[in-house]
């Protein structure tokens, strides 16, 4: 039997509520809808959630406010749907841990493919809590211990290049863009500082080959980013 993916649509709006709802059923899950942020708080004490639809401009208490809320005490995806246009706003929610943010008037077929795409993720990184053990050729990951060892040896990473690491094995045929590694390891909006990501990978690597040298273990795929080595 299939789970049932929960999913919470926080909007105070009862047209675009009932909208978010209709794209959520059609997707195959179930949406609960909440029309202030007190009655958002209920809903996230009494149970877990797989994903939140959140809108910013809420009576009783803001979607900000609810945000910093989760943000302490779950790893839920949050998806910020909001009228407000201003970019200190977005980026200040995706600071706060927003994983995403739509503007209103918002595509409807972009809107299922986020969801998709969150729920995805969220999943995957469910997976690996479940995994503590991951491998790749002679490469294996403690994520409890978070220790990796590379041809029977352990290999001393920092705490950037092993995230990256980490990653990479999450999805091990994925091509992840170097704004999926920063905004995924940082956890801040990427601008392109390509500097930043270069470093962190050239001593990955380095360090990785020097565990051993007749292995390569990541690769640059030109143009579009980095994957795992088959």
């Amino acid at each position: 039997m299939d789970i049932e993916i929960n999913i919470l649509v926080v909007e105070d709006d009862n047209d675009i509520s009932q909208l978010l709802c209709s794209i959520i059923k059609r997707s195959g899950y179930a949406p609960q809808p909440a029309f202030s942020g007190t009655e958002a708080m209920i809903y996230l004490e009494r149970q877990e959630w797989d994903l939140v639809l959140l809108d910013l401009m809420l009576p009783g208490m803001s979607g900000e406010e609810i945000l910093a809320e989760i943000s302490k005490k779950s790893s839920v995806p949050v998806l910020i749907i909001s009228a407000k246009l201003e970019q200190k706003t977005k980026i200040e929610t995706l600071r706060t841990g927003a994983d995403d943010y739509i503007t209103k008037p918002f595509d409807i077929e972009e809107v299922a493919a986020r969801i998709d795409s969150h729920l995805r993720r969220y999943k995957r990184s469910g997976d690996l809590r479940k995994n503590p053990e991951l491998k790749h050729k002679d490469i294996s990951i403690d994520t409890e211990a978070k220790a990796v060892k590379v041809n029977g040896g352990e290999v001393p990473l920092t705490a950037r290049e092993y995230a990256i690491l980490v990653l990479l094995f999450s999805s091990p045929k994925k091509v992840f863009t170097k704004a999926n590694v920063f905004e995924a390891v940082w956890d801040e909006v990427f601008y392109g500082d390509d500097n930043t990501i270069n470093v962190h990978m050239s001593n990955l690597r380095n360090k990785l080959a020097k565990a051993n040298p007749n292995e390569e273990y990541i690769e640059t795929i030109w143009g579009m980013g980095y994957r795992l080595k088959s």
